[in-house]
C-alpha cells in the first residue's frame, strides 16, 4: 500500500512539473523562435498559409486599403485557443538583397504592427480556419491603425499568428512574410493627394520567357525512317494538354501579347521567347504517334501507346504563331551542363549542344531566332565553359550578375551584392556591399584568335550591314539574381537557383505560392522604383529554364511588367538591344560560383560520355550518305548523340537531393552504350562454317559480308595472313543498307596443308566491327616439291625419246622392244617403210 501510494505522489509531481515548465518553455519558443516559413524553424502548432493580396501592386487608381487573406491550420497533437491576427511591416527595401533578407528577418523589425483579430476561438487538432484582414494603407482619418506608407517602394509585410496551446501561455506560434510593391499611393480619407512614383529614370526592362522540359526521350534508340519515337513517360502530354504546365505558359504569353499587342515599345518589345530545341523535338516526334514506357523504372520493359499526339501538334502550331511574333532564342540542347560539355571535349556534341540548337528552333518553328547567344541553365560557368561557347561562335553568355568578377577581384563563391550593415542585411549580420557586375560586360581571358582565310564571325544580332567588327572576347550579359531567384520560387516544384546565396537559402516551399508569387512582383518592380541609389537603370528578368508557374501567375507576372511599362517606370528594351550595347569599360573574369559546381553533371560522366561520343563519332566517318535514302547517317546517329548530352543535362538537378537525376543519367548512359555494341556488332564477316578448298595455289577467296544497319557503309577487310600465303588488301568496300555481300579476295596459297586464317572487318579509320573469324583453307597445290617432280618427269621423258630416235636412225633394235613379236616388228617396219615412200613420192609429184 505504501509502494502504491509514492508512485501516484511522483506522477503527480511529474504531471505538475511537466505543465508548470510548459508555458516557460513556450515562451521561450516565441522569443527566440525566427518563426515564419522562411526559416528553418519548423512551427510545431498552428501552420500559417498566405492565400491572396488584394491588390497584389499598390498603385495611385486603386483601393487605400489592403486586404489579406489566408488558412490557419492546426498541425499540432493538442488544441490552440484564441487564435488572432495581426499585420505587420518593415521599412522600405532599400538594397537589392534586401528583396530576400527580409524574408527571414525576425518579427521584431517588422516594427509597425497593427492590431490583433480574432480567427478562431479554438482550433482542434486537424482544423483550419481561413481568416482576411483588412488594414489602410495611409491614415484615412478615421483614427485607426494603418500601414503608414507615405512613399512608393517595395514593403515587407509579416503576418503574425498568435495562440494559447493547450498547457502552455499565449504565444506567436507562426507567421508568414511577402513583399508589397507600391507604384503608387491613392488618395486616402484625409484628402491626401495620391503619390506617384518618380519616372524620370524609367529602367530598360527585358524578360526572358522560358519553354523548357527535362528529357523524356528513351534512350540508346537510334534514328529511322518509319520507327515511333519512345518516351520514358507520358507526363509531357499533360503538360503540353489544356492545363498543363507548358500549356499554361505558353497561354499566359498568348494572353498578354494579345492585350497588349506587338506595338513597338510595349510588352512585346521586352519579351523573348527561350526554346529548348529538345523540347521541340520530342513534340515534334510525338505528333505522329509514339510509345511510352509501360513503367518508367523499367527502361528495357512493355511500352504502350502515348496520348499527346494531337496536344502536342495543337501546341506546336500556337507556338509556331507566337515566335512569329516576338524574339525567340534557343537554349542549350536539354539544359545541357556547359562546363561538363568542355571537360568532354568532344567537337560533335560541343556543335549538337551549341549550334544545333538554333537550327532545330528555326526548322520546326519557321522562324529566325536570333544567334550567338549561349543560356547557360546554371548562370554560373568556369573558363573552360566560355572558352567553349565563345570558340563556337557564341559573342554573349547570360549570365547572373554574380558569375564575373572584375580582373583581379577576389573570387568569391558567394559573391553578390548585399547591404551595407545599415538596413536589413546589417541587422543579421551580412558583409559590406559588393557591387555586382554591370549589364554587359567583357571578358578579356576568354577571347577566339582570327584565323587568316576563316569565314567571318557573324556580327552580333542587331548590327548594321556596315559589318562591324566582331569582339573576339566573351561578352556577357548579366541578369539580377535577386529577381531571378524570386522569380524561381514561383509555382510548383521550384527549385532554388546555383546562384542563389548560401546567406539568403532558405526552404521556400515552406511559404504558400501566394506569398512567392508576391515576392517575386516585389523583386521585379524593386528596380523601376529605386531611382536615388545611382544604380544602373537596367534589368534583365530570367526564370528559370523548367519554370513551374501556371496561367494566373505567369500572367500576374506580365502583367505587372506591361504596368511599369505604361506607368513609365520602365522601357521595353529588345533582347537584340541589350545584346549590341557598350560593354563597361573594366575587364571582367569569370567567377564560377561554388553552388554551381555543387549542382553540376558528376565528373564521372565526363570520361564514359567522351568515350561514347568518340564510337559514335568513329562509326559517323564509316556511313556512306546514298541519295535519295534514309535515313542519312546524321538522321540515324544524332539520336544517340543527343542522349549522351542528355546524360550531362542539368535539370532537376537543383532539388538538393542528386540521387535522382544520377539515376536517370546513369541508365541513359548505359543505354546508349548498350546501343552502340549492338549497331558495332550488326556489321560482321560470316564464318564459312567449314575448310575452303581452293582449287589451285592462286584460286581467290571467297568471303561474305553482312550489314544491319539501315545506312550503307564503307569497310576494309584486317586478315591475318600466314607466312604460307599472300592475300592482296583489296581496299574499303561498300555494304549495302539491311544486306549481304560477297568478295572474291585475290590470294596465292603455297603450302597444301590446313591453313587457319583470321578474318575481321574495320572502319576505314581501322575501327574494329562485328566479331571476328577464322577460315580455314586447304590447296590442292604441292608447291615446290610438286615443281621439282614434273621437272624430273619432263627432264626423262626428253632422254628417252632421244635414245629411241637415236637407235631408230642407226637401224639397231631398241632394247627396250626386245621381246616383242617378230611378225609385228616385221609389219611395223615394213609399215614405216611404205610411209616413207608415200611422202617422198608425193613430194617429187
Amino acid at each position: 500500500m505504501t509502494r502504491g501510494l509514492f508512485r501516484i505522489i511522483v506522477a503527480v509531481l511529474i504531471l505538475l512539473g511537466s505543465v508548470t515548465m510548459l508555458p516557460g518553455l513556450l515562451d521561450g519558443a516565441a522569443t527566440a523562435q525566427p518563426t515564419g516559413s522562411s526559416n528553418s524553424t519548423t512551427p510545431k502548432f498552428l501552420k500559417l498559409s498566405l492565400d491572396s493580396v488584394n491588390p497584389s501592386t499598390v498603385t495611385t487608381t486603386g483601393d487605400n486599403r489592403l486586404t489579406v487573406a489566408g488558412t490557419v491550420t492546426n498541425i499540432g497533437d493538442r488544441v490552440v485557443d484564441d487564435v488572432s491576427i495581426r499585420i505587420q511591416r518593415a521599412a522600405a527595401v532599400v538594397e537589392p538583397g534586401d528583396l530576400r533578407y527580409a524574408l527571414r528577418l525576425d518579427q521584431v523589425n517588422y516594427d509597425l504592427t497593427g492590431p490583433f483579430e480574432d480567427v478562431a476561438e479554438r482550433l482542434s487538432p486537424g482544423q483550419r480556419k481561413q481568416f482576411t484582414v483588412t488594414i489602410p494603407l495611409r491614415p484615412d482619418g478615421s483614427g485607426g491603425p494603418s500601414l503608414d506608407i507615405t512613399q512608393p517602394g517595395v514593403y515587407p509585410l509579416l503576418l503574425n499568428v498568435n495562440g494559447e496551446p493547450a498547457y502552455g501561455n499565449q504565444a506567436r506560434l507562426d507567421d508568414a512574410r511577402f513583399l508589397l510593391p507600391v507604384l503608387g499611393l491613392p488618395s486616402s480619407g484625409q484628402g491626401a493627394a495620391p503619390v506617384q512614383a518618380a519616372a524620370n529614370a524609367p529602367v530598360a526592362t527585358t524578360m526572358v520567357w522560358p519553354l523548357a522540359d527535362r528529357p523524356r526521350m528513351i534512350a540508346g534508340v537510334p534514328g529511322s525512317v518509319n520507327g515511333k519515337a519512345e518516351l520514358t513517360d507520358d507526363d509531357l502530354a499533360a503538360s503540353l494538354a489544356k492545363g498543363g504546365r507548358l500549356d499554361q505558359l505558353l497561354g499566359a504569353l498568348e494572353t498578354a501579347l494579345a492585350a497588349n499587342g506587338a506595338a513597338k515599345g510595349g510588352l512585346a518589345s521586352a519579351l523573348c521567347v527561350a526554346i529548348d530545341p529538345d523540347l521541340l523535338l520530342t513534340a515534334q516526334a510525338m505528333t505522329n504517334g509514339y510509345r511510352v514506357l509501360a513503367s518508367p523504372s523499367d527502361p528495357g520493359g512493355a511500352t504502350r501507346d502515348g496520348s499527346g499526339a494531337e496536344a502536342a501538334l495543337a501546341w506546336l502550331e500556337r507556338l509556331r504563331a507566337v515566335a512569329g511574333s516576338v524574339c525567340t532564342v534557343a537554349l542549350p540542347f536539354a539544359q545541357v551542363d556547359i562546363s561538363a560539355l568542355a571537360a568532354v571535349n568532344d567537337a560533335g556534341l560541343t556543335a549538337r549542344a551549341l549550334h544545333a540548337p538554333a537550327d532545330i528552333v528555326d526548322t520546326i518553328l519557321s522562324t529566325r531566332s536570333v544567334r550567338g547567344i549561349g543560356l547557360p541553365d546554371s548562370g554560373s560557368i568556369d573558363t573552360s565553359a566560355g572558352s567553349l561557347l565563345r570558340s563556337h561562335g557564341v559573342t554573349t553568355a547570360v549570365l547572373a550578375d554574380s558569375a564575373a568578377v572584375p580582373v583581379g577581384a577576389p573570387h568569391d563563391a558567394d559573391s553578390t551584392q548585399v547591404s551595407s550593415g545599415t538596413g536589413f542585411g546589417g541587422s543579421i549580420g551580412q558583409t559590406p556591399t559588393e557591387t555586382a557586375a554591370p549589364p554587359l560586360v567583357r571578358i578579356p581571358e576568354v577571347a577566339v584568335q582570327p584565323v587568316v582565310g576563316a569565314l567571318q564571325e557573324s556580327a552580333p544580332p542587331g548590327g548594321s550591314g556596315g559589318a562591324p567588327a566582331v569582339d573576339p572576347a566573351l561578352r556577357v550579359a548579366t541578369f539580377d539574381i535577386w529577381s531571378a531567384t524570386a522569380l524561381a520560387a514561383v509555382g510548383s516544384n521550384p527549385p532554388t537557383p546555383s546562384f542563389t546565396p548560401a546567406r539568403v537559402r532558405y526552404e521556400v516551399t515552406n511559404d504558400s505560392r501566394a506569398a512567392r508569387l508576391q515576392d517575386a512582383l516585389g523583386a521585379i518592380s524593386w528596380s523601376a522604383l529605386d531611382t536615388a541609389s545611382g544604380r544602373p537603370r537596367s534589368l534583365l528578368l530570367m526564370p528559370p529554364q523548367q519554370w513551374g508557374a501556371n496561367r494566373d501567375e505567369a500572367g500576374a507576372l506580365l502583367r505587372q511588367v506591361d504596368s511599369l511599362l505604361r506607368a513609365n517606370l520602365a522601357t521595353a528594351r529588345p533582347f537584340t538591344d541589350l545584346l549590341t550595347e557598350p560593354a563597361d569599360g573594366q575587364s571582367y573574369e569569370l567567377n564560377y560560383l561554388s553552388r554551381a559546381a555543387e549542382d553540376a553533371a558528376p565528373e564521372r560522366f565526363v570520361l564514359p560520355v567522351r568515350e561514347q561520343a568518340t564510337r559514335t563519332t568513329e562509326l559517323g566517318r564509316a556511313l556512306v550518305d546514298v541519295p535519295e535514302s534514309e535515313p542519312t547517317p546524321q538522321q540515324f546517329l544524332s539520336p544517340l548523340g543527343d542522349d549522351l548530352i542528355r546524360v550531362l543535362t542539368l535539370s532537376d538537378r537543383r532539388s538538393g537531393n542528386s540521387a535522382q537525376p544520377d539515376t536517370f543519367a546513369q541508365r541513359r548512359l548505359d543505354q546508349t552504350t548498350t546501343a552502340l555494341d549492338r549497331l558495332y556488332r550488326s556489321v560482321t564477316v560470316l564464318p564459312p562454317g567449314g575448310v575452303y578448298t581452293l582449287a589451285s595455289e592462286q584460286s581467290p577467296l571467297l568471303l561474305v559480308a553482312r550489314n544491319d544497319l539501315p545506312v550503307a557503309i564503307r569497310v576494309r577487310f584486317l586478315i591475318g595472313a600466314p607466312a604460307e600465303t599472300k592475300i592482296t588488301d583489296i581496299g574499303e568496300q561498300l555494304l549495302p543498307p539491311n544486306g549481304i555481300r560477297s568478295f572474291q579476295i585475290p590470294s596465292e596459297v603455297s603450302d597444301s596443308r590446313n591453313l587457319v586464317i583470321p578474318i575481321s572487318l574495320t572502319t576505314p579509320d581501322g575501327v574494329a566491327l562485328g566479331d571476328s573469324t577464322v577460315v580455314s583453307v586447304r590447296s590442292n597445290a604441292y608447291g615446290q616439291a610438286l615443281a621439282i617432280i614434273t621437272a624430273c618427269a619432263a627432264l626423262l621423258l626428253v632422254v628417252l625419246a632421244g635414245r629411241r630416235l637415236w637407235r631408230r636412225f642407226r637401224g639397231k633394235p631398241d632394247p627396250a622392244d626386245e621381246g616383242v613379236d617378230s611378225g609385228i616388228r616385221r609389219r611395223v617396219v615394213r609399215y614405216g617403210r611404205l610411209r616413207r615412200k608415200v611422202m617422198r613420192e608425193s613430194h617429187e609429184g
